[in-house]
Formats: structure tokens, C-alpha cells, sequence
């Protein structure tokens, strides 16, 4: 067994949705990043790679990287799972929490929770995805932006 966390942070800026797991969340900004910006699955990016000892995001999907400009965050995920299984390894579970005032993540809590499984091939109950906010303090609480961190358990294949 191998654990690994990961953590990502984007500010608002110019837009009218926000990713989030994989889903397409309307909001009244989008994020400035290099990619599409989801920091649920940049941190779980982070999060697969520091368990299985394979480094950070920057390291194998560096932002100076035209081919990643606008890049769906999902691929991050398809090709470090890749590097997972040439090394003998699976994901046993996923826990994943958004750091935000805004937007609420109630109503696509689910959604991103199936599309978070099905980017790990695991049952959506190895997946976790809750929220907090930080009770108005600091950058998140002046919703000035959004955070997640992400914990992952990898299992060898048997």
C-alpha cells in the first residue's frame, strides 16, 4: 500500500463555469490556469503521483507546455494512471475536498463523484468528495478563489 496527497489552488478570474472532477460547473467566474484549471483533479493528479513516488503535476504537465494550454484535466489523471499500471499499481480509494465559499458543491457532489470513478476505473464508494469553506477567513473566504486537496491509497495488482 502507498498513500500520496496533493493539493491545488486557483484564483478567479475571467468566465462563467468552473471544473470541477471532470464536471462543468456554472459560476459566476471561471479560474485563471494554464489548463482548464479543475483543482479537484489537479490535486488528485498530485495525489496519484506522490504515492507512487513519480513526483508532482508541474514535473510531467509543466505550464510552460503549449499542449496543455486549455487541456482537459482529465488526460493528467488517464496518463499518471498509465504510469500506475506500468508499475504494478491500482487505486484502492480516493478522498477529495474543495476548499470554497462559492460555488456550493451540493448540487454536483454526485456527479463529480461518478466522474471521478470512472477516471480511476473504481466504484464511485472509493470515492469521497466533500467541501468546506473557511468560514470567510483569507484568500478562499473572500472568494477570491478555490483549493482542493486530494488523498489517495494505491494497491499493488495482485
Amino acid at each position: 500500500m502507498r498513500i500520496g496527497s496533493g493539493v491545488d489552488v486557483h484564483a478567479f478570474g475571467p468566465g462563467d463555469h468552473v471544473m470541477l472532477g471532470g464536471v462543468r460547473v456554472a459560476h459566476t467566474q471561471g479560474v485563471l490556469a494554464h489548463s482548464d484549471g479543475d483543482v479537484l483533479l489537479h490535486a488528485l493528479t498530485d495525489a496519484l503521483l506522490g504515492a507512487a513516488g513519480l513526483g508532482d503535476i508541474g514535473q510531467h504537465f509543466r505550464d510552460t507546455d503549449p499542449r496543455w494550454k486549455g487541456a482537459d484535466s482529465a488526460e493528467f489523471v488517464r496518463a499518471v494512471l498509465g504510469m500506475l499500471r506500468a508499475r504494478g499499481l491500482r487505486v484502492g480509494n480516493a478522498d477529495l475536498t474543495l476548499l470554497a465559499e462559492r460555488p456550493k458543491l451540493g448540487p454536483v457532489r454526485e456527479a463529480i463523484r461518478a466522474r471521478i470513478a470512472e477516471l480511476l476505473e473504481v466504484s464511485p464508494e472509493a470515492v469521497n468528495v466533500k467541501a468546506t469553506t473557511t468560514e470567510k477567513l483569507g484568500f478562499l473566504g473572500r472568494a477570491e478563489g478555490l483549493a482542493a486537496q486530494a488523498v489517495v491509497l494505491l494497491l499493488e495488482v495482485s
